[in-house]
C-alpha cells in the first residue's frame, strides 16, 4: 500500500477502508487543533504542554500515516517531528523565520490530506520543505547545562504509608472514575434522511391540528372532541420537540470556521506590513452543518478585507491618534431563529462620496443617481461585481471579486448582510443568517386570491400603507420609507398569475424583504398569518420554477408555493 506515483492512490480493502476514514476524520480534527497551537507558539507561548501537545499531534499524523503506506504524508511528519523535538528539548528558539518554515510544512500536510480524502493523490515536491526543516534542526543549539539532581536518602523514597492495606474502594466508585466515551459519528446522510422524516411528521402535525379545530367547532364539548384537542396538543408538543432534537444533531459550534482565523490574521500582518489584532467571541455559538460550510468563504472575504482597506497603515494611524495596532473584531450570537455575525475594525471607515464617485469611475453607477443615493445605500456599492477601491492590485485585493463573493454567499444562505460605517472610527458588517434551510418559519399572503409562502428569515417589516402614497419613478412603482425609496414589486405581476382577483383598497400592505444588501416590497392583497414549514421540493415533472423555491402543504391539505426572494428581485430586475 504506497502512494508513490500519481492515479487514485493505494488501494484499500473493505477494513482497511474504514481505517482510512478515520484516520481521514481524526487528522482534519488534529489539524484544526494544531493549527491554533502554533499560533499561540509564535505568540511566545513556551509552555511544555503546548510543546508536547503540537508534538504529539505530528507523532500520531506520522504513526498512523506510516501504517497506511502513506510515504509523503510519514516523511513529512517525520521531519516535522524532528524539529518540534528539539524546541521540546529547549535546543531550537522559537522565531519568525523559523515559524514561516513550520507554518509551511502544516499547510503542506493539510494539501496532502485533501488529497487523500478525495482519494487522488498526486506527488508533490516535498524536498524544499524537507531542506528547510532539516536546516532548522541542524540550527539546533547546545541545551542549557543542568545541574545533576541532588541524592535523595533511601528512607526518603519510600512512601510513609508503604505496607499498609488500602481500604477497599466500591465498583460504584471504581466505574465513575472510567473515562466514558460520550459522543459517536453519524452519517450526515442518515440525519438528512431523519430531518426528512420529522418534516413529514410535521405536516403531518399540522394536518392533525386542523382536523382537531374543525372537530372543537362542529362538535364542541363532546367527549371525542375534547379527547381529540388533547391528543393533538401532545402531539403538537412532542412533534416540536423531537424537530429541535434532530435540528441540534446537525448542529456544529461555529468555531470550526472562527478557528480559521488567527492564522489569517498573521498571513495578512506578512502580507501588508500592518499590526494587527484579532479578537474573536461566541465562538460556542451553533448552527446547522451545511450553513457552516458555506460561510468559509465570506468570512474569509470580510476579515480580509477589514485587514487591507478597513484598518490604516501604522504611519496613519500614529497621524489620526491611534495605537498602531489595528483591530478587528469577530463576534456571533443567536438572535431567536436566526445567527448574527458580526466582523469590525476601528480603521478609517467608509466615505459614501468617495464611493460615489469610485463607482461613477467604474461605471457602476450614473451621476444622477449618485446625488440621490442615502450613504446606506453607498455603503452597498461595494458589493457591486467588479468593484474595488483599492489603489493597486496586490495578493490581498483589488480584482473587484472579494465583496461579490461575500453576497453571492449570503443569498445561497438566505440571509441579509447589513453595514455600519462611521469615518475615523471603523466599520462593521453584521451577516444575519437562519439557524436550519430545512424547516422554516413563513409568513402566508394572498395576491389575486393565490396564498404563496414568504420565508420569515427574509421578511424585514410589513407595513400597511394607503394607496395614494404609491410613487412611480422612470415607470417603477416606489414609496418612501423613512429614510429610504422602496422598489415594489406587485407579488401578482411577478409570479405571472392572473390580477382577476386582486384587490384595489385604498390601504395596501407591503411586506419588505431582504437579501444580502437588497431590499424590496413586495405588494399583497391580504395577510393571512404565519405558519411554520416545510419545504418540499417541486419534484422532476414540475422541475425549476422561476422565483418558486418549492412548495408546502397546509393544514387544509392546500398545496401552496414558496417564495424564492432572490429569485424573485432578480425576475422583478429583469422586468424592469
Amino acid at each position: 500500500m504506497s502512494d508513490q506515483g500519481t492515479g487514485n492512490g493505494p488501494a484499500f480493502d473493505n477494513e482497511m477502508a474504514e481505517i482510512l476514514e478515520s484516520f481521514i476524520v481524526e487528522t482534519r480534527e488534529t489539524f484544526d487543533k494544531f493549527g491554533q497551537d502554533l499560533i499561540t507558539l509564535e505568540k511566545g507561548a513556551t509552555d511544555a504542554d503546548l510543546l508536547n501537545a503540537i508534538f504529539r499531534a505530528v507523532h500520531t499524523v506520522k504513526g498512523t500515516s506510516s501504517f497506511l503506506g502513506l510515504e509523503q504524508m510519514t516523511q513529512l511528519a517525520h521531519s516535522f517531528e524532528n524539529v518540534l523535538n528539539k524546541q521540546r528539548r529547549g535546543e531550537l528558539q522559537v522565531s519568525s523565520d523559523k515559524m514561516d518554515v513550520m507554518f509551511d510544512a502544516y499547510d503542506l500536510m493539510k494539501e496532502l490530506l485533501m488529497q487523500i480524502e478525495s482519494r487522488n493523490i498526486q506527488r508533490i515536491d516535498l524536498d524544499p520543505i524537507l531542506a528547510r526543516l532539516r536546516a532548522l534542526s541542524q540550527e539546533a543549539s547546545a541545551p542549557a547545562a543542568v545541574s545533576p539532581p541532588k541524592p535523595v536518602p533511601l528512607a526518603a523514597q519510600v512512601p510513609p504509608d508503604a505496607g499498609k492495606e488500602l481500604p477497599p474502594r466500591n465498583v460504584a466508585e471504581a466505574t465513575a472514575q472510567k473515562p466514558v466515551d460520550t459522543t459517536i459519528r453519524v452519517d450526515v446522510v442518515r440525519l438528512d434522511t431523519l430531518m426528512n422524516l420529522v418534516g413529514e411528521l410535521v405536516l403531518g402535525r399540522n394536518r392533525l391540528t386542523q382536523i382537531a379545530y374543525q372537530m372543537s367547532q362542529e362538535c364542541e364539548g363532546t367527549p371525542l372532541s375534547k379527547n381529540l384537542t388533547e391528543t393533538s396538543s401532545q402531539i403538537d408538543f412532542i412533534t416540536t420537540e423531537l424537530q429541535m432534537a434532530v435540528m441540534k444533531t446537525r448542529m456544529v459550534p461555529i468555531a470550526k470556521v472562527f478557528n480559521k482565523l488567527p492564522r489569517l490574521v498573521r498571513d495578512l500582518m506578512k502580507e501588508t506590513g500592518k499590526e494587527l489584532e484579532l479578537i474573536v467571541a461566541g465562538k460556542e455559538t451553533e448552527l446547522d452543518k451545511s450553513i457552516i460550510e458555506e460561510l468559509n468563504d465570506p468570512l474569509v472575504h470580510l476579515v480580509r478585507n477589514a485587514g487591507d482597506h478597513g484598518i490604516e497603515s501604522p504611519a496613519d494611524r500614529r497621524a489620526a491618534g491611534k495605537p498602531e495596532k489595528g483591530t478587528i473584531t469577530v463576534r456571533a450570537e443567536h438572535e431567536g431563529n436566526h445567527i448574527v455575525i458580526s466582523v469590525g475594525d476601528d480603521g478609517h471607515g467608509m466615505d459614501p462620496e468617495k464611493l460615489k464617485a469610485k463607482a461613477i469611475e467604474w461605471g457602476v453607477l450614473k451621476e444622477a443617481q449618485a446625488r440621490e443615493m442615502s450613504s446606506t445605500d453607498a455603503f452597498n456599492l461595494i458589493f457591486a461585481p467588479g468593484f474595488s477601491t483599492a489603489a493597486k492590485v496586490t495578493n490581498v485585493s483589488g480584482r473587484g471579486v472579494g465583496m461579490d463573493v461575500v453576497r453571492t454567499n449570503i443569498i445561497k444562505l438566505k440571509g441579509i448582510i447589513e453595514i455600519e460605517s462611521e469615518l475615523g472610527k471603523g466599520s462593521k458588517f453584521i451577516v444575519k443568517l437562519p439557524l436550519t434551510l430545512a424547516i422554516i418559519q413563513a409568513l402566508l399572503v394572498e395576491a389575486a386570491k393565490e396564498v404563496f409562502c414568504i420565508p420569515l428569515e427574509e421578511v424585514l417589516e410589513v407595513v400597511r400603507i394607503e394607496a395614494r402614497d404609491i410613487s412611480t419613478i422612470g415607470g417603477r412603482e416606489v414609496v418612501r420609507l423613512r429614510k429610504t425609496v422602496l422598489p415594489l414589486a406587485r407579488l401578482h405581476r411577478v409570479m405571472g398569475t392572473t390580477a382577476n382577483g386582486s384587490k384595489q383598497d385604498e390601504w395596501i400592505y407591503i411586506v419588505v424583504v431582504g437579501l444580502a444588501q437588497q431590499r424590496l416590497g413586495i405588494v399583497v392583497d391580504s395577510m393571512l398569518g404565519q405558519k411554520e414549514v416545510v419545504i418540499k421540493s417541486l419534484g422532476g415533472y414540475l422541475g425549476t420554477v422561476p422565483g418558486i423555491a418549492g412548495s408546502t402543504i397546509l393544514g387544509d391539505g392546500r398545496v401552496i408555493m414558496i417564495i424564492d426572494v432572490g429569485e424573485m428581485m432578480k425576475l422583478f430586475a429583469d422586468s424592469q
